[in-house]
């Protein structure tokens, strides 16, 4: 789900080095996430690893909590729609807590990286479906459902690139290594037989297609990768993270209203004022055109540290 409703570039308050040390990057979480969502997650992560929970168990956990939700934004009563907002505060929440207690407890997996945007996407399923089928029932014609289809769609490519920027960011501009390419994937998706792995071949079969959709929306950050990995093998130099973070970061502040903090409280609007249809074309509108526009600025950056490498090769 990740930060949003803003990124800070400074921080507003010293949080103790434990807890610091359970965010993905302290630049890139959301105002909300980081005074609210995060903080009440580190202490569930330290209370899930007493219980020798899992990740994985945290992350299905706070999926029942968002489907609920999405079934509860059927109804018409203005009073159950906001028990389904408090039952989405307590998903986002438990999405907080497992990568928390995932980095707390060195349990950082491929699988727990893709679960969580898939029962992300369970979640916003069940959200759409039951607002569809609250509208139909509520007087409007079937086009609804392809309102509701183009939208859903629309969602997920927009959290999909969102994400990709995100992961990008870890890469680029601060040193990390959880940063897969479809090529890669590839690769490894024909290593796994059916026969006898067949959980994990359907899970990265699911992975390798939104990678394919990434680098499909964004393929200035494939093209980007490929130019590091072949000038500077497996480490990006410091000059090098330091010009992508001065260039992207301030894109973040965008990004982060195409994430689930600016929907949830979107969706909150529109349940007070008994409008929830406009949130599809909220999500058609607003959404694809910032998409759009983010999509050609990163680019256009994406271009620019591309020839940044060409003028340090010059200049050598």
């Amino acid at each position: 789900m990740g930060s949003d409703l803003g990124t800070i570039s400074k921080p507003r308050s010293q949080p103790s080095p434990e807890i610091d040390a359970t965010y993905k990057s302290r630049e890139l979480e959301g105002i909300v996430d980081l005074f609210f969502y995060r903080r009440i997650g580190f202490r569930l992560a330290q209370f899930f690893a007493r219980l020798n929970f899992t990740p994985t168990s945290v992350t299905l956990i706070g999926g029942v909590f968002g489907v609920v939700a999405g079934h509860l934004y059927f109804y018409q009563a203005l009073a159950v729609n906001l028990i389904g907002m408090l039952f989405h505060v307590v998903a986002n929440i438990f999405d907080n807590a497992d990568g928390q207690l995932a980095r707390l407890t060195n349990q950082q997996t491929r699988i727990g990286r893709i679960l969580d945007p898939i029962v992300d996407h369970v979640i916003w399923l069940s959200i759409y479906v039951h607002l569809a089928l609250r509208l139909h029932i509520g007087g409007f014609s079937g086009a609804i459902w392809i309102l509701a289809l183009a939208a859903g769609l629309s969602h997920g490519l927009q959290a999909g690139a969102a994400d990709y920027c995100r992961n990008a960011y870890l890469y680029f501009g601060k040193g990390g290594r959880e940063f897969d390419s479809a090529s890669k994937l590839e690769r490894e998706y024909r290593q796994y037989a059916w026969s006898t792995h067949a959980w994990s071949k359907f899970l990265l079969r699911l992975y390798l297609n939104a990678m394919h959709e990434q680098e499909l929306l964004l393929p200035g950050i494939r093209r980007l990768r490929e130019t590091t990995e072949n000038t500077f093998a497996d480490s990006v130099p410091a000059w090098f993270q330091s010009r992508y973070r001065d260039l992207v970061l301030p894109t973040f502040k965008w990004w982060s209203l195409l994430m689930t903090n600016t929907r949830m409280l979107v969706l909150l609007v529109l349940f007070l004022i008994r409008q929830p249809v406009w949130y599809f074309w909220l999500e058609l509108t607003a959404g694809n055109l910032l998409l759009v526009c983010l999509i050609f600025w990163q680019e256009k950056m994406s271009r620019s540290l591309i020839q940044s490498f060409t003028t340090q090769k010059d200049s050598a």
